[in-house]
């Protein structure tokens, strides 16, 4: 088994259920140190966070991930057991498998091949690491980032290594995400009886109204960049368990995907309307925004589309869709920020896993992007 497989199913052994890292980074940390690389960990809160250097002149070119993964769910419809890494078929099997452990794998094998065959490269390389993206995003490459920017450490190239592809490794990079808008909605209305309505103010068939007017709404057309802003729900809350009582409260937890036509006040104020059509007593409890973010054609976009011609043969399609990751917080910083990782088909769900095959793609892919960015012309 491959080098990349090997350090990917290291680590797919440790639990490390968000926030908890339970020991991966220090597997990445012993990995990189004889290429190199010292090591930095930088702790906020229950989050882990590491950061990893060679080097300390610019350009400064960064591989960043994550080591912690979403929680397994039922672990007797898992095939194979999510913690143990197993290898059956060419196919390695875990949680993090995809999403994302094997990429991580792939960073480190890339960049102790690159610096032993050219030890004396341009530049510097980096790893930033968290145990905090799939949760509240709060304490972990966001602190670290503030943290570099306080010292004077700007990122001039940033790889994230978040699960892109569609079919094969290398078909669908991210260039950019849209924004995220959450929001808790609770409308109040009148408890009573359901055989007694007139004296009852029931806050479903409010809430009921708000959502089919939202959810029937057309925000923006997106942009040539990015797809149209999209409206869902994720939860509806009411009801005290009785069938013969209409409830006093109804809560609503809804989410906005929002291309750049669209921003953070419009949303919130819309919806803000929208509710005052349909009732008189609601209150809504904003989340923090994330905002989108694109990276223009360039220095990056160049290295990892060629990268990708060359190892795989095939051109790269450029994507904005999907869900949000910590590009988010390293694009504000001025940094170009490229997302590029392995088949995304079995991320959070049962039985995540990625081929061999398409790690070692993957390592050869991220070999190439430091050969075409810190190697002369």
């Amino acid at each position: 088994m491959s080098s990349t497989a090997e350090l990917a199913q290291r680590l797919i052994r440790k639990p490390s259920i968000t926030p908890n890292d339970a020991g991966c980074q220090d597997i990445l940390a012993r990995a990189l140190e004889p290429s190199g690389f010292t090591n930095e960990f930088l702790p906020f809160g229950e989050v882990q966070n590491l950061w990893l250097r060679r080097g300390s002149i610019p350009p400064l070119m960064v591989f960043a991930g994550h080591t912690d993964v979403v929680p397994t769910g039922p672990l007797d419809e898992w095939t194979h057991p999510p913690f143990e890494g197993k290898v059956v078929d060419g196919v390695l099997h875990g949680r993090g498998a995809a999403d994302m452990k094997g990429s991580l794998a792939a960073m480190v094998t890339a960049c102790c091949q690159f610096v032993k065959n050219h030890p004396d490269h341009d530049g510097s390389i980096a790893l930033l690491l968290t145990s905090d993206e799939e949760g509240p995003a709060v304490d972990g490459t966001v602190r670290v980032v503030q943290t570099l920017k306080e010292r004077g450490e700007k990122i001039d190239w940033c790889l994230v290594g978040e699960p892109t592809s569609s079919d094969n490794v290398g078909d669908v990079i991210k260039n950019g995400r849209r924004g995220s808008l959450s929001g808790a909605l609770t409308v109040t209305g009148i408890q009573g009886h359901v055989a007694y309505p007139h004296l009852a103010d029931n806050p479903i068939h409010r809430i009921a109204a708000i959502v089919d007017q939202l959810a029937k709404h057309v925000w923006d057309q997106g942009n040539a960049h990015f797809p149209p802003t999209t409206f869902q729900v994720s939860n509806l809350n009411s009801g005290t368990g009785a069938t013969n009582v209409v409830p006093g409260q109804a809560r609503l937890d809804f989410n906005f995907r929002y291309a750049p036509e669209s921003t953070v006040e419009s949303l919130k104020e819309l919806v803000k309307a929208t509710c005052r059509k349909h009732t008189e007593v609601f209150d809504i409890d904003w989340s923090r925004p994330n905002l989108p973010f694109l990276t223009d054609p360039g220095d990056l976009l160049d290295a990892v589309t060629n990268a990708i011609q060359d190892v795989t043969r095939q051109r790269a399609r450029l994507s904005t869709d999907g869900g949000t990751s910590d590009g988010r917080f390293l694009a504000p910083s001025g940094a170009q920020v490229v997302e590029l990782g392995p088949v995304n088909r079995t991320i959070h769900q049962v039985n995540e896993r990625v081929l061999v095959s398409d790690l070692e793609t993957l390592a050869s892919i991220y070999q190439k992007v430091l050969e075409n960015l810190l190697l002369p012309a």
